[in-house]
């Protein structure tokens, strides 16, 4: 076994309250473009920039343009949990690991299993009437043309996703500060920790065994005890889940 991959393996039998943080290149090998990369999103040409078309005064004044974009290149209804998804979830059902944080919508982690999914950024699979709270799934939004409608009152149905100009949910931050505070192992990995203010909360880790996975280099790969310049899931399939205490 590679010496990389046999120090990660020994920091993760070594530890109890593994808190994993990702952000899109976890979800790149499920065929889920980052929108960050060479031929992510933010590199292709539209009407209007993709960071303008992702914002809640856009969402507003376009709401045609908006879900046209949105339903484009955002839903990935038939994109599966790959390597990576899966073997977080074993670890958390090794009692391992006590939470996945994600920058991600695509709602994969959830898919593969894992029970304690922070998702900073929400999720496309949750959908809310603007104006009673109905909830909606993501296909109202894929399978209707134009803005989708709220079959019970008539209101606009809005995805459940931070939108650029807004904040992240409180509740959603005091949960992963919580988790990353107390655990003693932190892995990064799938991110380049430049979207504030969910790249900012790794900070709150003081712990020894501090790991990023991330095929670009990050603020944080100083500051690494590990640092491993691959895909997440090609690395996490090297890895043996054995089984843990569980987190107290």
């Amino acid at each position: 076994m590679d010496e990389t991959i046999q120090t990660l393996q020994r920091i993760i039998d070594e530890s109890e309250r593994i808190v994993f943080f990702g952000g899109a290149g976890v979800s790149t090998e499920s065929g889920i473009p980052d929108f960050r990369s060479v031929d992510g999103l933010y590199s292709q040409r539209y009407k209007y920039p993709p960071e303008q078309m992702l914002s809640r005064s856009f969402y507003d004044s376009h709401p045609e343009e908006f879900f046209e974009f949105y339903r484009d290149k955002v839903i990935c209804l038939e994109a599966r949990p790959n390597a990576a998804h899966q073997k977080l979830a074993e670890l958390e059902a090794a009692g391992r690991l006590t939470a996945v944080i994600t920058q991600n919508i695509d709602g994969l982690h959830t898919a593969a299993g894992s029970k304690n999914v922070i998702e900073l950024h929400g999720s496309v699979h949750r959908n809310f009437c603007q104006s009673c709270g109905a909830a909606y799934s993501a296909e109202i939004v894929l399978d209707n043309p134009g803005p989708p409608v709220c079959t019970a009152c008539g209101g606009r149905v809005k995805p459940d996703v931070v939108l650029y100009e807004e904040g992240l949910d409180t509740g959603a931050i005091t949960r992963a500060v919580k988790a990353i505070s107390e655990a003693d192992a932190l892995i990064i990995g799938g991110t380049s920790l430049v979207v504030y203010p969910a790249a900012g909360l790794v900070d709150h880790y003081t712990g020894q065994r501090l790991v990023v996975i991330n095929k670009q280099p990050t603020h944080k790969d100083a500051a690494a005890d590990l640092l491993i310049a691959a895909p997440i899931g090609e690395t996490l399939t090297k890895i043996r889940v054995q089984l843990g205490l569980a987190p107290g």
